[in-house]
């Protein structure tokens, strides 16, 4: 184990800054793969208003589109998981969901346009290697025969992966079928933790699995880790990091654990006397954080580390990263259509959600309907505000004159109680203004969400009689 490693696990005094100001800003909030976020949709948006822009024609139709779809099956339940999932070994159920989603793909091609380049495509879950590979071809090809997939170099195509559920033939089809990143859901790989949320996916299995995917010329390979889980603590945390630096994936995602038993049934399998205190949850995260940055990974921000030929890190110095519901990726389209149960769209000025429940979303289907039912229309305030807090979460840099030029406004005197309310952060070293720019430091780039809720109108909005919004802690 490296010899820095192991000083962090100590807790150096170096370190105790950092969980010092962890400790202060520790809160809840939103992870800001929207603006307005998800809790502000609503049932009665405008949908007819949507109808009527879409059929109007405009450079909307012809414009870079990017796809996701939502494969809600699993084989297994993962207890942790707050996913949109359907826990189930009935591979008819896979079908059926095929035949409702061709559905509502045709529908969606005719309204949104079926000549809009896709740049990028993301299939989520859920597990969506839940699919064989003869329904993985099909939903592929359904795709193509409704919108203008691309075979050039510079597209993203990525999917999902539960290791558990895939063989190397089935990563010689997705090569073949267009996909050129993947993503892989390790969480952690000490087998204790693994036993305590059911996913158990040992170290060798996963070596073998990466080893076949380099060996098909990805151009990327990411791995999705959790802190905070049961058993988790800064000895395991270390193995763990070293695990995962030993296999070298060119993006990491740290996810923080929010335990919410009340909300998602299957975390009341968790025992929460099992879960790291909260100062050793602190501990894991800085742990994280060190470890992968001193193992030469850039921290671009919201948890995310890149190595720094990766072109996520190069799209940041550019200008040209984006948040969305996939997390961060290049900007490479406007306007986001969302397919699949619970699927959520991002264009134009809208945004949409699909019904959430399974027979719901068949039912609407089934009536010849979109299956849309919760959305809202992004006002003006909506979108100066979505600028601000997606520039800062993306480019770490917000440039306050050229906003004032974009949207016509004199930020000083609109945002005078938000910069007042930077200024602790500007005394703790979080970031740093002046009357051209706001800058995140190194050091504020944990606290980005506790930043950006400052900009946030709807935080403490919600009506008397509502409870407000279920977030996770952001630190």
């Amino acid at each position: 184990m490296p010899k820095d490693l192991v000083a962090s696990t100590a807790l150096p005094a170096k370190h105790q800054a950092e969980m010092d100001l962890a400790r202060k800003y520790a809160s809840q909030g939103p992870r800001y793969t929207s603006y307005p976020t998800a809790p502000q949709f609503r049932q009665d948006f405008p949908l007819q208003g949507y109808r009527d822009w879409q059929g109007q024609d405009g450079d909307h139709k012809r414009e870079p589109l990017s796809l996701y779809l939502h494969i809600p099956f699993c084989n297994d339940i993962c207890y942790y998981c707050a996913c949109n999932k359907i826990v189930t070994r009935e591979k008819n159920v896979a079908q059926n969901y095929l035949g409702h989603l061709q559905r509502e793909i045709a529908m969606q091609a005719e309204l949104v346009g079926n000549q809009r380049p896709i740049t990028q495509m993301h299939w989520g879950g859920g597990t969506p290697t839940y699919l064989d590979n003869a329904q993985i071809t099909e939903l592929m090809h359904l795709l193509a025969s409704h919108f203008r997939l691309l075979d050039k170099g510079y597209r993203e195509y990525s999917i999902e992966i539960d290791p558990r559920t895939i063989e190397t033939s089935t990563i010689a089809l997705l090569k073949g079928v267009g996909f050129n990143r993947i993503s892989l859901g390790i969480q952690d790989f000490d087998p204790l933790v693994q036993k305590s949320v059911n996913r158990i996916q040992p170290f060798s299995q996963i070596a073998a699995l990466v080893n076949s995917i380099r060996s098909h010329d990805f151009r990327s390979l990411s791995f999705d880790l959790i802190y905070g889980l049961p058993h988790q603590d800064r000895y395991s945390m270390a193995e763990t990091l070293r695990k995962v630096i030993e296999l070298r994936p060119d993006r990491i995602a740290c996810y923080n654990y929010a335990h919410l038993p009340e909300r998602f049934s299957s975390q009341r399998a968790i025992d929460r006397l099992t879960l790291p205190e909260p100062d050793e949850k602190l501990l894991l995260h800085e742990i994280i954080s060190h470890t992968l940055q001193e193992a030469g990974y850039l921290h671009i921000g919201m948890d995310h580390f890149v190595l720094p030929e990766d072109e996520l890190a190069l799209a940041q110095v550019e200008g040209r990263l984006q948040r969305n519901f996939q997390g961060y990726s290049l900007k490479m389209a406007d306007d986001l259509l969302g397919l699949g149960v619970s699927a959520i769209s991002q264009i134009g000025d809208f945004y949409l959600q699909n019904e959430r429940e399974l027979n719901g979303y068949y039912k609407l289907l089934d009536e010849g309907e979109l299956p849309i039912t919760r959305g809202c229309k992004v006002s003006d305030d909506d979108k100066l505000r979505r600028h601000i807090i997606m520039t800062l979460i993306s480019e770490l840099r917000l440039d306050i004159i050229d906003c004032n030029r974009q949207f016509g406004i004199d930020f000083e005197q609109q945002f005078a109680r938000e910069l007042a309310g930077l200024a602790p952060m500007i005394a703790d070293d979080l970031l740093t203004l002046s009357d051209s720019a706001i800058e995140i430091t190194p050091r504020g780039r944990p606290f980005l969400r506790n930043i950006c809720m400052l900009f946030d109108a709807y935080l403490g909005a919600h009506k008397g009689d509502e409870p407000p919004p279920n977030f996770s802690a952001t630190v």
